[in-house]
């Protein structure tokens, strides 16, 4: 018998632990970037007391870590986040790497209580966006983004604040939901923006 535990204790050390987990799978460390991936200006993105800070000119920070290969359909995915005044981000879902320039592929979903541009945090950016904040610079508060199949539900500190279904007729376009993996925007070099507790849930298809 004690041969038998130690052969399940040896098995199920050689699997990766976010493979032995059900529910949340940490993405980010509160350490280092291990596990993403940013191209041009990535002194764009730092950490810094356990937290992604997003400060500089326009840059990507796109997850290509081990959950999942990288590539979620499905799923719940969600953030702490806060925003000094004034300041743009993003959390971009069912995206793919790209070296520079504004990423392509997938939806983003917005980070913005008081930039300039009218279009708020947990807009689905361009395609159906808010027009009134629903968290407050200088604050903490959670960004919670569901995908089910043709549906995008956005909560902002556990209250729903849009729910986005894509029409048919958007599907194969660059900006559609697919499959993908997710990034973090800096805007511009006057936004800063802090990111912590990031976190998926794998949902079935």
């Amino acid at each position: 018998m004690r041969h038998v535990v130690s052969l399940i204790v040896i098995l199920l050390a050689l699997i990766p632990a976010h493979a032995q987990k059900k529910g949340w799978i940490k993405l980010f460390d509160g350490k280092t970037l291990d596990g993403w991936r940013v191209g041009a200006n990535a002194s764009s993105f730092s950490v810094q007391d356990g937290a992604i800070v997003v400060f500089g000119p326009r840059a990507h920070l796109f997850y290509v870590g081990d959950v999942e290969g990288a590539n979620f359909k499905n799923f719940e995915y969600k953030a702490k986040v806060m925003t000094m005044p004034g300041a743009n981000s993003g959390m971009y879902i069912h995206t793919e790497y790209q070296e520079d320039g504004w990423p392509e592929k997938g939806h983003e979903i917005q980070v913005n209580n008081s930039h300039t541009d009218w279009r708020r945090t947990a807009s689905v950016y361009g395609i159906q966006d808010v027009r009134e904040a629903p968290a407050r610079d200088e604050k903490w508060f959670t960004q919670h983004i569901i995908v089910q199949g043709n549906k995008i539900t956005v909560k902002i500190d556990g209250k729903v604040v849009n729910e986005y279904v894509e029409p048919d007729d958007r599907k194969g376009q660059p900006r559609s939901l697919s499959s993908g993996t997710f990034a973090l925007q800096a805007h511009d070099p006057e936004s800063k923006v802090y990111y912590k507790d990031i976190m998926v849930k794998i949902l079935p298809d």
